[in-house]
């Protein structure tokens, strides 16, 4: 298994003197708010995230999307709408993670937005099931340009693994992930950096160590162990793992639950990153799942007005003030090892 290395490149190599100056301006901005509790924003965002669709072909049961539990309406993202966000801020941008919720290849141009923001030199990065990686989609994946495809694997039997992807199939996922990595072989390409995740729950733990061999025989580049949220963790859940390492919450001595992080009166993310969702509203962060913080919409605004508006630097007065007063927060597991 090789180490992420060449991937790490990858990412530096589309650090322009622009976006390096723009992550300087972030970063230093997010210190001097943290240190005077009041906001002060300089730069535009370091990393953003598109959602492609809320649409989903599987039932996880910790994902809203999975349950079909949005108040949101699904729908696909607008290749306008996409490309006009992607215009304003591509000199500034450096990191783009094309998933939020849903299935990103449920849309049908999925590899032509990828196109055209690897044509403006922005890393890509998207998590999908690979039960839509057929023989042209892998193809078309490589020939995107596409910097890293995460790929859900979570069990190494189908029965381990249905027990969380619900109404998924293992060996769609296996043969996804052999015909991506043919094509990038086939194709002479150093990308996509693939990626094996396998989300830890007390169904599949036991698979640690087979996921790690898996991952070698299919010749993936790296595989990673992720904790997974759970929205009912105070009474304990089925799905959270015995091993202590591989969970995000820690039993308290009166036999519930609680998260290990503490929730500090600051949020980095709110400063260099946020969430865009098909239909253009921007909200906070990824946990932000059912978008009740709409701070705007780039359907009807530039980012630019959004990132620096009245609501968006409300938001974050707020978090300085108490973070733990805002509901989405609650289970925020930011300063908690997510990656074991």
């Amino acid at each position: 298994m090789n180490l992420p290395l060449a991937d790490t490149f990858n990412l530096l190599r589309k650090l322009t003197p622009r976006r390096a100056t723009n992550s300087l301006q972030v970063l230093g901005s997010y210190y001097w708010s943290k240190w005077r509790r009041r906001p002060w924003l300089a730069g535009l965002p370091v990393s953003i995230a598109i959602e492609p669709t809320t649409a989903c072909n599987l039932r996880c049961p910790e994902c809203p999307s999975g349950l079909r539990s949005f108040t949101r309406p699904t729908g696909l993202l607008q290749a306008e709408l996409f490309r006009r966000v992607i215009d304003e801020l591509h000199r500034d941008l450096l990191y783009l993670t094309f998933y939020f919720q849903g299935e990103p290849y449920l849309h049908p141009q999925f590899t032509e937005l990828v196109r055209y923001a690897a044509d403006r030199n922005i890393y890509t990065a998207t998590s999908t099931n690979a039960h839509y990686l057929t023989d042209e989609n892998a193809r078309k994946t490589v020939e995107s340009g596409l910097d890293r495809l995460i790929i859900s694997l979570d069990g190494t039997t189908q029965e381990t693994y249905q027990a969380y992807r619900v109404g998924g199939q293992l060996e769609k996922v296996l043969d996804g992930t052999r015909r991506l990595l043919a094509w990038r072989k086939r194709l002479q390409s150093r990308t996509p950096h693939v990626r094996f995740q396998f989300l830890v729950v007390r169904p599949n733990e036991h698979q640690i160590g087979e996921a790690r061999q898996l991952g070698r025989q299919l010749g993936v580049d790296q595989v990673v162990f992720k904790t997974a949220q759970l929205y009912d963790y105070q009474q304990g859940s089925p799905l959270m793992p015995t091993q202590a390492r591989y969970s995000r919450y820690q039993a308290q001595p009166d036999g519930t639950f609680a998260l290990k992080n503490s929730l500090e009166n600051s949020c980095w993310k709110m400063w260099h990153s946020c969430v865009i969702t098909w239909d253009g509203a921007v909200v906070p962060c990824c946990f932000d799942k059912d978008a009740h913080h709409r701070l705007g919409s780039v359907a009807d605004q530039t980012f630019a007005q959004v990132w620096r508006s009245e609501p968006y630097q409300q938001f974050r007065q707020s978090l300085l003030i108490a973070r733990s007063e805002i509901e989405m927060c609650k289970n925020c597991t930011e300063g908690t090892k997510v990656w074991a």
